[in-house]
């Protein structure tokens, strides 16, 4: 029996934070969160000196690892190396479970283009099936909407992806200005200005352009929404709907099957999915910030009117326990409601029922947190996975780690 057990620590519970805690694991399960009574610590518990406990990081939505590949725009290193990098990056932030977003679409603002993600995605699949990873690599399709050539590739990878009982994420997208994520013409101008270093003149110039050359591809939109619809209704994807904006347009995509509303950009969007009973995502940094970086509605605003089901890390994963604990000091909710946003609560948006909470019977994915002066340091992990005894049969057991993965 593979056994680990956790004793004077602050436990996260689902429900309250649980002081002097003892967490016993056995298998690469929980087997017994509990005061630690005295005399009934076992002998080898790690002491954790008063640490919070939670339970394993899990980020739904971060594109960071295209940053990881394309540090600068001359620097390009192999996918697989990438992965591998990123890979201790995040589980230093507390991430025990991340879906990569690979994007399909051609974007030479975002540096983005097809072969490019497909690539990455190939090296996160071989570095999950590899058995040696030291988180659980995951994938998050996101599709231009507008992009024929983006469907298409994205049938691929799907085809080509190894069978689950939890249905790949596939997030649905559309960037074009003046919608979704750039509804707010003024804040785009902003962003476009200091990015390309343009006039206000050149800048309005390069958006209308932008929205004149993706005009043709409003058609293809409803082609795309059309047969994700028939993906979801086979249960072959999740479907997040990305950017919504209103309730109407709510209501279009959660009929044609989507099940997160992911960044809404408005409170009606947020309200509307909640009301549905939507996963509702917002972003870490955008807490971190104040607000958001492109003029949409604030998540802390949302989070304090119980809108927000799960932050993820979006393009910065060390803001998800930053986040967490500024939530918690700042009395937006509880230290319980705001660790959830980014375990239990993106558990229940990635369709995850295994993992996300410290209850006995779940994965004993979990991260040991030191928070001197709100600023929290990730002290160890453990990472629960699945082995092969000599005859094949499947063994759950789990991997104590340092930051430093000794």
């Amino acid at each position: 029996m593979s056994r680990h057990a956790f004793v004077h620590a602050r436990a996260v519970l689902p429900d309250r934070t649980l002081d002097d805690a003892l967490l016993v694991v056995e298998d690469g399960r929980i087997a017994d969160v509990a005061p630690a009574a005295p005399g009934a610590v076992p002998a080898g518990a790690l002491d954790l000196g008063g640490a919070l406990l939670l339970p394993g990081i899990i980020d739904t939505h971060s594109d960071a690892l295209e940053k990881e590949q394309r540090p600068r725009p001359t620097v390009e290193f192999d996918a697989t190396f990438a992965v591998l990098s990123f890979e201790g990056r995040v589980r230093a932030a507390g991430v025990t479970t991340m879906h990569h977003a690979v994007s399909y679409q051609t974007n030479t603002e975002k540096d983005r283009t097809i072969e490019r993600s497909l690539a990455l995605a190939t090296a996160v699949r071989e570095r999950a099936a590899s058995g040696v990873g030291l988180i659980d690599h995951r994938l998050l399709h996101r599709l231009d909407a507008r992009d024929a050539d983006a469907l298409d590739a994205l049938k691929g990878a799907l085809a080509g992806q190894p069978h689950s009982d939890v249905p790949p994420l596939v997030s649905y997208e559309d960037h074009t200005p003046g919608q979704g994520q750039y509804r707010n013409l003024e804040a785009y101008r902003a962003i476009i200005q200091q990015q390309e270093h343009l006039s206000a003149e050149d800048a309005d110039r390069f958006i209308r352009h932008r929205i004149d050359e993706r005009a043709g591809g409003i058609s293809q939109r409803a082609r795309a929404l059309a047969h994700l619809g028939q993906e979801v209704r086979a249960g072959r994807i999740r479907l997040l709907a990305h950017d919504v904006e209103s309730a109407e347009e709510l209501a279009g995509v959660r009929a044609a099957g989507a099940a997160v509303a992911e960044f809404p950009t408005t409170r009606e969007a947020a309200r509307a999915a909640h009301d549905a009973g939507m996963p509702v995502v917002a972003g870490a940094p955008n807490v971190l910030r104040g607000g958001s970086h492109s003029g949409n509605v604030g998540a802390e605003t949302l989070i304090a009117d119980g809108l927000v089901d799960n932050l993820s890390s979006d393009y910065m994963p060390t803001t998800l326990l930053a986040a967490t604990l500024r939530l918690a000091e700042r009395g937006a909710v509880p230290l319980h409601t705001a660790v959830a946003l980014i375990t239990s609560g993106a558990a229940r948006t990635s369709g995850l029922t295994d993992r996300g909470a410290l209850v006995p019977g779940l994965r004993a994915d979990l991260v040991v947190v030191s928070a001197e002066g709100g600023r929290p340091t990730v002290r160890m992990s453990l990472l629960a996975e699945e082995s092969r005894d000599g005859d094949g049969t499947p063994v759950s057991v789990a991997r104590l780690l340092s930051p430093a993965g000794r």
